[in-house]
């Protein structure tokens, strides 16, 4: 998440040598703020700047000396993870010391800042404790939502305008948010530009500059296809959203899913044999069926593993690397019950080493194997394991990063019963927990539009909802099952009583501008981001309707609930074509199926 903030020059003249600040940056995804001057001369000594911890609250501050601080004082609060505010005001003018305080979470490491000059900037870095070896490159995650990419709607709080006392006085009073609110969309630099397809022999070739990487990816069906996404990634306009045929049906698109991730769809009935084949130099990537890698142009087969190694990262996870004396060509594929990374340019590797290196590890039962080209690595993992691959800035290593699932407590043998008198659903043990929460309903009709109310379209999606879930073996709690009026309080309790793995409220859009049409999903918890991210992944490639992206929002039954909670706007009532698709059986249908999708694919990554 970035967040750039310019800082308007006063009229007052600094003396001659002052770091003017002209703007000042904060990206919460490296944990880092820059400081930045018109004048790459004036920069002041950082040596000495000292770093001052307070608490009650837990804060810290610094001072930047002969500095100036364009416009007034800033005063910026954040909605995310660690940092929650940062303060910036012109502490003296004689002499002129610019002050820096930063509020942040009891659990946040700040002992580790650093301040760095970069041409006519200063920057303040804290240390990641979570940041990969800056010389390996992220190729494939399980995790579809990283605070390391993710980019959301964020609130920015600013100082209620002077003048009116009354206002301020019923602010405090109910402790609301402050009157000048400022909703601003906050990106990420782009670290993979997308701009070249080739499809030939029944594969697909995509070029681009940086470092690519790919999500797991998501299997659809109604067609039959497989979704891989690019996160931190730009599509070129001249690519996007073109079909490239790769042979028979089978069908390859590239898009710009949201505005920092590319999504790439092939429609096949092979959705499980397409795997992502990384070149040596991590800049592009093919797509190509694995029973037809034979046909496919290779480099020699002259690479020798050289070496493994093999670490313990913490209690859950755990590392292993393989290195090798030229770059690497290598595919990569998860299954429910392996990982499995095709070595194609590799010939040899000395076996007795790779079972001593990985003996009484969680690498124990790997395998390395002959192929149809080159060599296989396969490791046996466990369906809700957490997969993340490097490969070598160089080409020369490839990590695989597994994280295995917290153990459960031990059954209880013949527990007490605790079934509530009230209760109207039992649940199997180990069957998935699910409350769908139909909006609006009763006296509350919800959105409104020429005699259509939402009410009646919530409950009707979320019906739909209950049934296919329920025929996957889910078990599925309503918050209401008729047109009745049940208050936000109790749809929070209803879900708490019950202790779901997850919550999803059903809604119908509205807008003034009755042109405005499209799918949203918001989620407020950052528990809750996965979720969201995986049904509107489902949501918006299902449902023919714009994508209108995710938002972190405070609505009350996503706020309240303790369990991961999204809150999904199926469509707009206030748009006539959107409207007359939304009462229509084949939108609602496409619509709980989509929801369903995404729940499982949700539960797929776990």
């Amino acid at each position: 998440m970035f967040v750039a903030f310019a800082l308007s020059f006063t009229q007052k003249v600094f003396a001659e040598g002052v770091f003017r600040i002209t703007s000042a940056n904060y990206d919460t995804s490296n944990a880092i703020i820059s400081l930045t001057s018109s004048n790459i001369t004036d920069l002041p000594d950082i040596k000495d700047i000292k770093v001052i911890k307070l608490s009650n609250p837990t804060r810290a501050y610094f001072d930047l000396p002969s500095s100036a601080l364009g416009g007034q004082k800033k005063n910026w609060q954040f909605n995310s993870e660690g940092i929650k505010q940062v303060r910036i005001s012109q502490f003296s003018t004689d002499p002129d010391i610019v002050r820096v305080v930063i509020y942040y979470d009891d659990d946040f490491d700040i002992s580790n800042m650093q301040f760095y000059k970069v041409q006519n900037s200063i920057i303040i870095k804290f240390k990641n404790n979570i940041a990969q070896n800056p010389f390996m490159q992220n190729t494939y995650r399980d995790d579809h939502a990283s605070s390391s990419d993710f980019y959301e709607y964020m609130t920015v709080s600013t100082s209620a305008p002077s003048g009116n006392d009354a206002l301020a006085e019923i602010n405090n009073a109910f402790n609301s948010t402050v009157a000048s609110l400022q909703k601003q969309e906050l990106r990420l630099n782009t670290k993979y530009y997308a701009d070249r397809v080739v499809a030939k022999n029944g594969s697909v070739f995509l070029g681009g500059i940086g470092s690519v990487g790919i999500e797991k990816p998501m299997v659809l069906s109604n067609p039959m296809r497989i979704v891989f996404d690019i996160p931190n990634a730009l599509v070129n306009y001249d690519i996007r959203n073109k079909e490239y045929s790769l042979g028979g049906a089978d069908k390859f698109k590239i898009g710009q899913f949201s505005v920092n991730k590319a999504r790439i769809v092939i429609t096949t009935p092979d959705v499980t044999k397409y795997i992502p084949i990384y070149s040596r130099d991590n800049q592009s990537i093919m797509f190509a069926n694995i029973d037809k890698i034979n046909t496919l142009e290779m480099p020699p087969l002259d690479v020798v593993i050289s070496g493994f190694s093999n670490y313990k990262i913490d209690e859950q996870s755990s590392a292993m690397t393989l290195n090798f004396d030229k770059p690497l060509l290598h595919g990569f594929d998860r299954t429910n019950s392996e990982v499995i990374a095709y070595l194609f340019n590799v010939t040899s590797y000395d076996e007795e080493l790779f079972k001593k290196t990985f003996a009484n590890t969680p690498f124990s039962k790997a395998v390395i194997e002959n192929g149809k080209r080159g060599l296989v690595l396969r490791i046996p993992i466990t369906h809700d394991s957490l997969v993340t691959a490097f490969t070598g800035a160089d080409g020369k290593s490839l990590k695989i990063q597994i994280k295995a699932p917290k153990a459960e407590a031990p059954a209880v043998l013949n527990p007490p019963s605790t079934t509530s008198p009230n209760a109207t659903t039992v649940s199997k043990p180990g069957q998935r927990k699910v409350v769908i929460d139909a909006g609006h309903g009763g006296s509350d009709v919800g959105a409104t539009r020429n005699g259509v109310y939402e009410k009646y379209i919530t409950l009707d999606v979320a019906k739909r909802v209950e049934k296919l879930l329920k025929a996957q073996g889910y078990s599925v709690k309503m918050t209401r099952t008729d047109d009745s009026f049940v208050s936000l309080s109790d749809r929070v309790t209803c879900s708490e009583s019950y202790e779901p793995d997850i919550f999803v409220s059903i809604h119908v859009n509205s807008s003034t501008r009755d042109e405005i049409r499209g799918v949203e999903t918001h989620y407020y918890h950052q528990e809750s981001m996965p979720l969201a991210q995986t049904v509107h992944a489902s949501l918006a490639s299902s449902v023919d309707s714009p994508n209108r992206g995710l938002f972190k929002s405070k609505f009350y039954v996503i706020n309240h609930t303790t369990d991961p909670a999204i809150l999904v706007e199926i469509g707009f009532i206030s748009n006539t074509s959107e409207r007359g698709q939304l009462v229509g059986d084949s939108r609602k249908q496409a619509t709980a199926k989509a929801i369903v999708e995404g729940i499982n694919n949700y539960f797929q990554n776990k």
